[in-house]
């Protein structure tokens, strides 16, 4: 949905309605008066409508061109003033209530519940899996077409939610990272929505082989022996056991958890694919993987700058990763992304914080620490296509001692 979204064509269900296959987009909260934005998706799953009635919500707004055909939702039904679920013109149909803008503030606390529901899900799933239970795709498309929506709606805010990471909780914040990269690199590349959910379900579940790797091995602070790194590599053949018992899974994202680690000069694993034999998903996969593991903090080493992962990057080309599309991603995501830390030309330190129709060298940045008086500033937007400052650098928060954590 735009930010100024036209709700004319909803209509307004009770929740007891919904079936699978509506798409939803706005939830009706009335002890309020007033219409919410939610992660607006296509309901896969009954675990959304559970979560819809436990949260007390009675009504919900439902697009019916955008709904599945079985639903039965006619283009004529889809008039609120024509719908027979209600009898009153709502509120929203009034000229001053027809736009409903969302706030940065609110588009992140959409974007932090979204990433905490996604590892919840990660979490979970893994528990299963490490029991040997199938998984099952439903919620997992679900959590993909959310993805989709903020990242079609701006995504500037869950860019920086991402970008807040942990050491403790590597394998499923790199999962859910993987994911969103991999939907924001398929937008850039022009893929269509089924196309971007696959691969973002691929994205989510590319190290699920992990969960049956040595503990000691998955999470050794230090550089692995050659048997502890066959060891990790096995990841992939279970992981390949995995695939096979989810029934419903897409070869596209099969191919995303199998091919991830693949080399174009045939030297990677599991199968030694060579050029041409890895499609080109297959070779996003890698590229994702390989940016999002260097830029986050682990427990045997610190986060590295964007700027610093592209560099060893594009050492990689041509024998391991694609070079062209190295380079797609590189402008897809910016040389400073939203949510990555700068230095600008007076000395001061802030995050990337919106670059939506902008050039990759003129994004705001919020401003909060001077490595000229050395403390923490009050915060200060800064536009750089308003001002004569510019970026200096690209900067990794462990190489200047500080915590950019409470200015997300």
């Amino acid at each position: 949905m735009n930010e100024s979204a036209e709700l004319v064509d909803l209509i307004k269900l009770p929740v007891s309605q919904l079936t699978l296959g509506m798409f939803v987009c706005a939830i009706d909260k009335q002890d309020k008066g007033q219409l919410a934005i939610t992660n607006a998706g296509q309901i896969k799953h009954k675990d959304a409508i559970s979560k819809l009635t436990k949260s007390g919500i009675k009504f919900v707004w439902v697009d019916a061109q955008r709904s599945a055909e079985h639903c039965g939702l006619s283009k004529k039904t889809a008039n609120p003033l024509h719908s027979p679920v209600h009898s009153a013109p709502p509120i929203i149909s009034e000229p001053e209530s027809q736009e409903i803008p969302i706030s940065r503030e609110k588009q992140q606390a959409q974007a932090k519940v979204m990433l905490s529901e996604a590892k919840d899900l990660i979490r979970k799933v893994l528990s299963e899996t490490f029991e040997g239970k199938a998984i099952e795709v439903g919620p997992f498309e679900a959590l993909a077409d959310n993805m989709i929506e903020s990242v079609m709606l701006d995504a500037d805010a869950l860019k920086c939610m991402s970008a807040l990471r942990s050491k403790d909780a590597y394998l499923l914040e790199h999962s859910v990272n993987v994911a969103f990269l991999l939907v924001t690199f398929g937008k850039y590349l022009q893929f269509d929505r089924d196309k971007l959910r696959e691969i973002a379900v691929g994205g989510i579940l590319h190290d699920i082989g992990k969960i049956k790797v040595d503990n000691k091995v998955l999470h050794k602070p230090g550089k692995l022996t050659p048997e502890e790194f066959e060891h990790m590599k096995l990841h992939q053949v279970y992981a390949l056991a995995i695939m096979n018992e989810a029934k419903g899974l897409s070869q596209t994202s099969k191919d995303i958890c199998l091919m991830h680690h693949e080399k174009l000069d045939g030297r990677g694993y599991p199968r030694g694919l060579k050029g041409d034999q890895i499609p080109l998903h297959g070779r996003m996969s890698c590229i994702v993987d390989i940016f999002d593991a260097l830029t986050a903090t682990r427990c045997y080493k610190e986060a590295m700058s964007p700027a610093a992962a592209f560099k060893i990057m594009l050492s990689l080309t041509p024998f391991h990763l694609d070079q062209e599309l190295v380079y797609d991603f590189i402008r897809c995501i910016g040389i400073y992304p939203v949510g990555s830390l700068v230095e600008l030309s007076d000395g001061q330190i802030g995050i990337v914080w919106t670059s939506k129709d902008r050039d990759a060298l003129h994004p705001v940045v919020k401003c909060f620490y001077s490595l000229k008086l050395k403390r923490y500033t009050d915060v200060a937007m800064v536009d750089l296509l308003k001002s004569e400052l510019y970026i200096e650098r690209g900067v990794s928060p462990s190489s200047l001692d500080i915590d950019p954590t409470p200015f997300y």
